[in-house]
């Protein structure tokens, strides 16, 4: 009998999570951060609010901030807490309510959150964070939520030219087996 892929729900417990819903071929947004992508895309039942009910702080880029969060918030405007976006020019960027612009070592930023979040998670929205803190060891999971599209272009996940393998592990019985998606174009015509 095959394993069942869906992980455990989610738990507060002070953990920095590098989290996205990610296309098939790798992308967290389209070109320019573009996240329409995402309309008609569902989650299994409860998903959301376990990461709204888990969540404690928001780790982001200034780019992403710019282009794709402004003044929105995370899970439809449903999760309330910090957000803190990290920058190399503060000075210039544009404030928000519930907003805070640092410009640190991404390891400080890190501590900042976590001490926000109060015990609860820290969810990293930015796949160049996600990155620097992936390499520094300050990264205790990846949550991926496959989207059954393909998107071609865009802002990848996890982008490193000559970089070495990351080699990851997950839950269940077998750490390293793979695990198998099957999916079918829609025919366009099905769509109209």
């Amino acid at each position: 009998m095959a394993e069942r892929i869906d992980i455990e729900p989610q738990t507060a417990a002070g953990k920095v999570l590098f989290h996205f819903l990610v296309s098939l071929d790798g992308f967290v947004a389209g070109p320019g951060h573009a996240m329409d992508w995402m309309d008609g895309i569902t989650n299994r039942p409860g998903l959301i609010q376990e990461y709204i009910e888990t969540t404690g702080a928001v780790l982001a880029g200034r780019e992403g901030y710019e282009s794709a969060i402004g003044d929105s918030r995370p899970y439809g405007g449903r999760w309330e807490g910090p957000i803190f976006i990290l920058t190399h020019h503060p000075q210039d960027a544009r404030p928000s309510e519930g907003i805070t612009f640092l410009s640190c070592p991404v390891e400080e930023a890190v501590r900042i959150a976590l001490e926000a979040a109060g015990g609860k998670n820290v969810e990293v929205f930015s796949p160049t964070i996600g990155k620097q803190l992936l390499h520094l060891g300050l990264i205790n999971e990846i949550d991926i939520h496959l989207a059954p599209v393909l998107l071609g272009d865009g802002i990848r996940l996890y982008d490193a030219p000559g970089g070495r393998p990351v080699r990851l592990a997950r839950g269940g019985s077998d750490p390293t087996c793979t695990v198998s998606l099957r999916y079918r174009p829609i025919n366009a015509s099905a769509r109209d």
